[in-house]
């Protein structure tokens, strides 16, 4: 193909046209959905000035029936109509522009614009899919008051919805009804939706902070009208969370959730009709896992949170994607960690950053958080854009304190309510509220890459000081080689050696407490402290305060004092991978030189005091005992050997269930009870700290860790515990062991898509040899598609993604299978076929053998008419832009 032209945000300029009011009218067809459209245009004020503008609306995939300006039909020399979408030369500086459009809903496997799923009418119009329901200035910048009238079969779709509320409804002829919908709030096109079909509802109310009532419901397919309960408490938990934390009410008087089985994203934010993932939205304790509660309860956040930060104010165009999804995600960590563990919700979100983002900033596709410039956009929901914009989001917190983060929020959200704006505008409001220049913080939202912090520590006894210098570089992404010094907050404390104690931190001359952000805004920095009573451990970077790799030469005697006695739990936790990582580092070079593999008994006598010791938070020490993943080990490689990390790992795991497997059982025991199920963190605690116990033991398969987990599959208490089990069997080096139990899980979960999908992702993680093969069978599976989402990801990207071992194989063939799926994907659905190849984009990281496989599976995708996402992807990979 032609290669595509990029966008630049240096190019940015508002639109020559922009729509104040949008009139819709759909009359829904599985084949030919007619689409009228009347427009309210009228010349954009900041290009009043300019002569002849041309009327430019996108469009893809639409059929033009008729075309009107102001009631006057056009001849067809008039206007032009092309793949992009249409253009009339000469129109009135305001006027109504008249389309009628025809779409086929059936026919739409990218799953974007109006889509057919299980014959629910749907829509996915963020980022660019409104282009597909009809013409239109598509862009956040551009935004209008809608009206929506929805046409449809009574029978087959008896609901009709559509964003704000409800204004008329009636009968029509032929056996059909509609419903008039009409939001009052400007939106850009990307936060349309429409949802038709056969659905039933869950009702509940909410009384905002000022009394009004709001009506709560979400729409389901019947048979999951008993999965909803955990996701309106915790609908209803955020808006009162966003109320006392932000001061932010609900504004419409209807806030609808809708389950959609086959979606591209996790959900959408649309308007007052959010559209979720089944996965995201439907729980219920025989089918979901603890973790899929607590996703479900986050994800209903963010989307909420949305109302606010991306709703009410939006994105002037999509280089500011993080300007709402960083802040989002900001929010919805913090009310996670509000309502669960903190340090639990703290260390979880930065294992997966520290495995996941990390290696997007070390890999081809690495981006800034705000990009100059872009292909595709939706090659950009990244974790870029959302986690690490919200480390970003977490850092201006650090620096400006709550008290004044607030202030700058609320002064963005009143400055800026019903526009579309820029980081710039955000941290403007911060800056402006707490007096700081925030100039140079600003190179964090421009510069890609993680940066690196040495830090070295010295101790006067005759002076009773302790100086840390610190000193920070970025190292060089695609076409940014030369990176500028960042503003990094650090949080630290030094922790006494003989006390066990923070000690109080004394820093030219003003007295910070025991624990403080100091603030690293050079190459190099040096800072000296005072009146330091004995010799100190530094813990630094508490709370993961900055998105930085911070390397500081620890002793294995420091880490593990740092894990018994830093009062940070993360830093705790921290100290534990570090001290991990050495033994695993040990084994890895062991197995490479083919030496003995020898255990470290410093993590062992860790591992003991750990298992020995009473915490409250068991959800914490569960934590603590997991080893690190196999993905976050390679990140640490100069190249990564995927056979010796994979062969060190399993030492360790098996040498620590060996040595400590009293331990573990008696963990195990004390952690097993028969209450009803709850997902509560005290109940959650105990489920995690019981299974990671009995993956230890499980990983020596003695006869008693059997004996456990056949007891505890067979107990169906609930899914946390029959999935942990059912993994573990599954995973084991028995067949007799995992045949038996996949066959009796299938058998009962057959009819359940979500369960079945957990179903898939177990069998193609294990790391047997044979997995590739089973991979292939499963792909033969009645119930498993390319069509749909969930089950691509449950197949294809956890064989690719999470099982290294086998997915890295030396023959290529696990290289080859994905390759074929994307290719098959791109013709399908090329959002999905993009995300999926960021495996075999990462081939630069592995040996000669492996690279050559993997760049020769690059170049034959590249031989195809790529889709402009997999045509950017494909390209950054093999090094041509």
């Amino acid at each position: 193909m032609s290669a595509p032209k990029p966008t630049h945000l240096s190019d940015y300029r508002p639109p020559a046209y922009r729509a104040t009011h949008t009139e819709l009218t759909f009359d829904l067809d599985s084949h030919a959905t007619r689409v009228k459209a009347r427009l309210h245009l009228e010349r954009h004020p900041e290009r009043a000035q300019e002569d002849d503008l041309p009327l430019e609306l996108k469009g893809a995939k639409l059929e033009l029936s008729s075309i009107a300006i102001d009631g006057q039909a056009l001849e067809p020399g008039e206007y032009q109509v092309d793949d992009k979408g249409l253009t009339v030369p000469k129109v009135p500086t305001r006027f109504h522009l008249d389309t009628e459009v025809v779409i086929n809903p059936q026919a739409n496997t990218a799953l974007e614009g109006l889509y057919q799923s299980n014959g629910m009418f749907c829509t996915q119009c963020e980022a660019q899919g409104f282009r597909r329901i009809t013409f239109y200035p598509d862009r956040p910048d551009v935004m209008a008051t809608f009206s929506t009238t929805v046409v449809g079969d009574k029978a087959s779709l008896p609901i009709l919805l559509s964003n704000g509320n409800p204004v008329e409804r009636g009968e029509l002829p032929g056996g059909k009804h509609f419903v008039t919908w009409e939001d009052p709030f400007s939106k850009p096109s990307y936060l349309f939706a429409l949802v038709a079909g056969d659905l039933e509802k869950v009702e509940d109310h909410f009384t905002t902070a000022s009394g009004r009532d709001v009506t709560l419901q979400i729409w389901v397919e019947k048979q999951n009208l008993g999965k909803t309960d955990h996701a309106m408490a915790s609908l209803k938990r955020a808006m009162r969370w966003d109320e006392e934390t932000y001061g932010r009410e609900y504004d419409l008087d209807l806030f609808m959730i809708v389950a959609v089985d086959d979606f591209n994203m996790g959900a959408m934010e649309n308007k007052g009709l959010n559209i979720f993932n089944s996965a995201a939205v439907l729980t219920h304790p025989q089918t979901a896992t603890d973790a899929t509660f607590q996703r479900v309860e986050g994800v209903v956040a963010h989307e909420y949170f949305h109302n606010w930060s991306g709703n009410r104010v939006t994105c002037r165009d999509w280089f500011q994607l993080s300007l709402k999804e960083g802040f989002t995600v900001f929010r919805d960590q913090s009310f996670s960690a509000d309502v669960n563990s903190a340090p639990v919700k703290r260390i979880e979100d930065v294992s997966f950053f520290r495995t996941a983002q990390f290696a997007e900033d070390a890999g081809p596709t690495a981006h800034p958080v705000r990009p100059d410039h872009y292909i595709e956009i939706g090659n950009f929901y990244t974790l870029t854009i959302y986690e690490k914009g919200a480390e970003v989001v977490r850092m201006l917190r650090h620096l400006l304190g709550w008290e004044a983060f607030r202030q700058g929020s609320d002064l963005y959200f009143s400055r800026f309510d019903g526009q579309a704006v820029t980081i710039e505008d955000f941290v403007g409001c911060m800056a402006e509220v707490s007096g700081l220049d925030l100039g140079q913080f600003m190179r964090w939202y421009s510069q890609a890459g993680t940066p690196e912090v040495d830090a070295h520590g010295e101790y006067d006894y005759a002076n009773a000081t302790y100086r840390l210098t610190l000193r920070q570089r970025t190292p060089a992404t695609p076409g940014q080689p030369h990176k500028l010094p960042l503003h990094i907050p650090i949080r630290m404390g030094l922790v006494g050696t003989k006390s066990g104690e923070d000690l109080t931190l004394t820093l030219e001359g003003e007295t910070l407490g025991r624990d403080a952000v100091i603030h690293l805004r050079e190459e190099e920095q040096s800072f000296l402290f005072t009146e330091v009573a004995e010799a100190p451990t530094p813990s630094l970077l508490r709370g993961f305060s900055a998105p930085v790799k911070l390397y500081y030469p620890y002793e294995r005697n420091e880490l593990a004092f740092l894990l018994a006695e830093d009062s940070d739990g993360f830093n705790r936790w921290d100290a534990g991978q570090r001290l991990a990582m050495l033994a695993i580092d040990d084994l890895i070079a062991a197995h490479r030189n083919g030496v003995e593999k020898v255990m470290d008994v410093r993590l062992v006598d860790a591992f003991r005091s750990l298992l020995t010791t009473s915490m409250k938070d068991k959800a914490v020490l569960a934590q603590m005992l997991v080893l690190p993943s196999e993905a976050y080990i390679a990140e640490q490689q100069p190249v990564v050997d995927v056979d010796a990390i994979h062969a060190a790992r399993t030492f360790v795991k098996q040498s620590l269930a060996l040595a400590l497997r009293d331990e573990f059982l008696a963990i195990y025991e004390a952690n097993t009870s028969d209450a009803p199920y709850a997902p509560e963190p005290e109940q959650i605690g105990e489920r995690s700290l019981k299974n990671v116990a009995l993956g230890y033991l499980m990983a020596i398969e003695d006869e008693k860790a059997v004996e456990l987990a056949e007891r505890q599959f067979e107990a169906k208490h609930n899914m946390t515990d029959v999935r942990a089990a059912l993994t573990l069997l599954t995973h084991s080096s028995r067949q007799d062991l995992a045949d038996p139990a996949l066959k009796a899980f299938a058998q009962k979960w057959a009819s359940d898509p979500l369960v079945m999908d957990q179903w898939f992702t177990i069998q193609v993680t294990r790391p047997q040899p044979d997995v590739l093969d089973r991979v292939k069978f499963l792909m033969e599976h009645p119930a498993f598609s390319l069509k749909n989402p969930n089950r691509v990801r449950a197949l294809i990207g956890a064989f690719a993604g999470q099982n290294r071992v086998n997915f890295h194989r030396l023959d290529g063939e696990g290289y080859k299978l994905l390759a074929d799926v994307v290719i098959e994907l791109n013709r399908l659905n090329p959002e999905i076929a993009a995300r999926l190849v960021i495996p075999l984009t990462r081939w630069k990281r592995f040996d000669d053998t492996r690279q050559g496989l993997m760049k020769a599976e690059l170049e034959r995708i590249r031989q195809e008419d790529l889709s402009p996402n997999l045509y950017e992807i494909i390209e950054k990979a093999l090094n041509e832009i």
